[in-house]
């Protein structure tokens, strides 16, 4: 019989919710710390998850119902590890900018940075400069990402770092764009400091960038959701 942290895994993947909340309680009824649970369950279900994503095995429904019993599971585990010292990977603030109302990308990397142990601080669509240093204020987000689907409202990224310039939080916090229009070259111009190609891949580079403690394989979008950290 399969270690039940494989089962986990395995259930997670396959997107059966109800089973991943039950084994979840299991891992725990058989003495499983949560974050055991959290790291070596749900985490790499859903690291697996990215990597077939990235490969074009897995597409977007399939990563949308994957998250789907990600979440079954973090509901059974979130009360446990809120009273637990068990660390996130990092908070991370995320919002489609001013003028712009596409969340589907900005929603998938929004779940696959919970799946990979962030806390995310979803701001939603259409969010103005001031909401977004608002948010850093208040919540002390390790990154802030940022998502365009359109042309027109790609300066309101540069609108938005500039904002946190004249705020003074801008050395607190990293910033990450991406969106179907934006390229690496317009996040340097802007002066951020990271671009993702695509929702999976946003993982990666927040990891990479010390947001924080897990390292794993990056997806890459087939259906071109390319929304690196946004909301």
């Amino acid at each position: 019989m399969a270690d039940i942290l494989q089962q986990i895994a395995s259930n997670l993947y396959e997107g059966e919710d109800e089973a991943v909340a039950g084994l979840v309680q299991k891992a725990l009824d058989q003495g499983h710390k949560p974050s055991e649970v959290l790291q070596g369950g749900l985490i790499a279900g859903m690291d697996q998850v990215g990597r077939d994503f990235k490969a074009g095995d897995l597409f977007v429904p399939e990563v949308l119902i994957a998250a789907r019993a990600m979440h079954a599971g973090m509901g059974v585990l979130r009360p446990l590890l809120a009273e637990s010292d068990a660390p996130s990977a990092g908070k991370y603030v995320i919002g489609t900018v001013k003028g712009d109302l596409h969340d589907i990308g900005k929603n998938l990397v929004k779940m696959m940075l919970e799946g990979a142990g962030f806390e995310t601080v979803d701001l939603g669509t259409d969010v103005e400069p001031a909401a977004f240093v608002a948010a850093v204020r208040e919540h002390k987000p390790s990154m802030v990402g940022m998502s365009a689907l359109l042309t027109t409202t790609m300066v309101q990224m540069r609108a938005t770092v500039e904002a946190l310039v004249e705020a003074g939080l801008r050395e607190q916090v990293k910033i990450m764009v991406g969106g179907a229009p934006v390229t690496e070259t317009f996040a340097k111009e802007i002066g951020a400091d990271a671009y993702a190609p695509d929702a999976a891949s946003a993982v990666d580079v927040a990891r990479s960038m010390g947001c924080l403690l897990y390292t794993s394989p990056s997806p890459r979008d087939r259906t071109r959701t390319r929304m690196p950290s946004s909301a």
